[in-house]
């Protein structure tokens, strides 16, 4: 039989949500600021030859160009405010989550709950601000490397650097206000916008080939099959779960024995959802950013690298897929499932694993199913992320289709419908709430008119 709260589930409707004001304001909060952002990406950085970089872009398109691109959501192709996108932000979460994991002092902050969160914040900032600076500064001469600046120099290197700092920090700024006042992660709804945006644009470039003759149809419905293979794949993945049964003892309370209950525990499969593909691909496009608009004056060092850790090269693909496996274990146990704290948590509650004593003997359980799960986990992330870059070289398919943009955007999907869900259920129960109220006055009334009348 049903539980209430699948019960409540299947009635959801738009009939709820257009009931649910909280709910519609913080839908209608999220989408300006999406919106803003997606003006800024047209605001173009002063100083930038707007003919040389499109025919720039154009050329570039098919490489590392169309990754950049889909990443920022067409801020690069036009050197807009938000060029640097959002990933100097992720690159300084990394580095400040990784020293929190070793760090003494840091550990002990996150020890100190919401003060020691807001200190760890600020620290990524100030790491945003140095990341954003070194980018943006590698950007502008990369930009007067290929000649695709009006006036060259330090005044435009200024410039540069002041408007995509102040660009990025802006964005920061955004997503932030879209997590605590909007709906969903707002971080990871600005990746999913700016990946959303350029899909059209590359897929009515992609059919175009078709027609000239460049591809073959064959190719053309191969690539169409193919990503809805990955999408359903994706969200079977995304929804899968490792139950442990929790068992609850008999307690006492006052003169009454109550009986003991049992619940699961639920451990997806991919605890960490996007964020190790996320992280993965901030590392990897930093390179690849400054060389594409440096044209042919790359030094030696950059030459190397690029020709070892290059879209679709051997290096690339293995480092990828090494940062992949990497930080799902990272990010899962240090992060989104620590199992010292589910244990401790169990302990407290007086609830117990059958067959296993509570505190470290439970912690150590819960290790060893975690690890053995995310070994699925991290697996199922790589294939996807790497399968599609694989083919796209093999095919050359002239634009980005690529893993990471679908785990992207079905991920950030999946997660952003279900905090919707959960806004509909708590305002469903609210109105239950205040319908039992309501029915309590009126028997009270009807109760006291009674015995008014008897008297």
């Amino acid at each position: 039989m049903a539980s209430a709260a699948e019960q409540m589930a299947r009635n959801l409707s738009w009939g709820t949500l257009g009931k649910a004001k909280e709910l519609r304001q913080r839908i209608m909060f999220a989408v300006g600021l999406l919106i803003v952002y997606r003006v800024g990406t047209f605001i173009p950085v002063p100083g930038i030859d707007a003919n040389a970089l499109r025919d720039f872009m154009d050329q570039a398109s098919a490489g590392i160009g169309g990754i950049l691109n889909m990443f920022t959501g067409g801020a690069i192709g036009r050197m807009g405010v938000f060029a640097l996108g959002i990933m100097p932000y992720i690159s300084a979460s990394i580095i400040v989550q990784l020293m929190a994991s070793m760090v003494p002092q840091l550990q002990q902050l996150k020890k100190e709950g919401e003060q020691g969160r807001k200190k760890i914040n600020q620290y990524t900032r100030y790491g945003t601000v140095f990341l954003a600076t070194f980018q943006a500064y590698g950007l502008a001469a990369s930009l007067e490397a290929g000649d695709l600046v009006t006036d060259p120099g330090w005044f435009f290197r200024i410039s540069c650097v002041v408007t995509l700092v102040g660009g990025t920090m802006f964005l920061m700024w955004l997503g932030e206000q879209i997590t605590q006042r909007g709906i969903g992660n707002g971080i990871s709804l600005i990746i999913f916008v700016g990946i959303i945006a350029e899909i059209p644009a590359a897929l009515a470039q992609f059919l175009s080939q078709g027609r000239s003759g460049a591809i073959s149809p064959a190719v053309i419905v191969g690539v169409l099959i193919m990503m809805v293979v990955v999408i359903a794949f994706v969200v079977f993945m995304e929804r899968a779960l490792r139950k442990i049964h929790i068992q609850y003892p008999r307690r006492q309370v006052g003169m009454k024995m109550y009986d003991g209950g049992s619940s699961d525990l639920p451990i997806k499969v991919n605890p960490s959802g996007v964020i190790p593909v996320i992280f993965a691909s901030s590392l990897l496009l930093l390179p690849t950013t400054i060389s594409t608009f440096s044209g042919g004056q790359t030094g030696p060092v950059m030459s190397t690298i690029l020709a070892y850790f290059g879209p679709g090269q051997p290096l690339y693909l293995l480092f990828f897929a090494g940062m992949i496996v990497f930080f799902a274990y990272f990010y899962t146990l240090n992060v989104s499932f620590k199992t010292e704290d589910v244990a401790e948590n169990l302990k407290n509650q007086n609830g117990f694993v059958p067959g296993i004593r509570p505190g470290k003997r439970t912690e150590e359980y819960l290790d060893y199913v975690v690890v053995r799960v995310l070994a699925l986990g991290a697996s199922y992330l790589t294939a996807v992320a790497l399968m599609p870059e694989i083919l796209r070289n093999q095919l050359s398919i002239p634009f980005y289709f690529g893993g990471t943009s679908v785990l992207i955007v079905v991920s950030v999907a999946m997660d952003t419908v279900s905090q919707v869900q959960s806004h509909l259920l708590a305002h469903q129960y609210e109105g239950l709430i205040e319908k039992s109220q309501l029915r309590g006055r009126k028997r009270s009334k009807a109760q006291k008119a009674k015995g008014k009348a008897r008297r």
